[in-house]
């Protein structure tokens, strides 16, 4: 079910959710995350987020660092959060426990 919400409801909207998801810090209009996992890991879950993202119009920064994956969601040049970045990054989460748990 969708439900319309206006611009004040909609921004506690993303708030709320932004709680939700651990580990990711805000920064401006991005939201942005990092993973302690391998090589494996990572390669696992770029391919995983691909498809969601894809799937969602969204283009994620995703690098990798030393021992670690660094991901970013968000356009940054001024443009809020929407609705699709918050779902993404929840997918990723998704994405995330599932390469780390098998």
């Amino acid at each position: 079910m969708r439900v319309l919400f206006n611009s004040r409801a909609k921004h506690d909207y993303l708030a709320d959710a932004l709680t939700l998801l651990s580990g990711w810090t805000r920064e401006g209009e991005q939201i942005r995350r990092t993973l302690a996992i391998d090589d494996t890991q990572h390669a696992a879950l770029t391919e995983r987020v691909k498809v969601v993202a894809d799937a969602l119009h969204l283009r994620p920064e995703i690098s990798r660092q030393s021992d670690s994956t660094q991901i970013r969601v968000g356009h940054g040049n001024g443009e809020p959060l929407t609705e699709g970045e918050v779902l993404l990054a929840a997918r990723i989460e998704d994405a995330y426990r599932a390469v780390t748990e098998s």
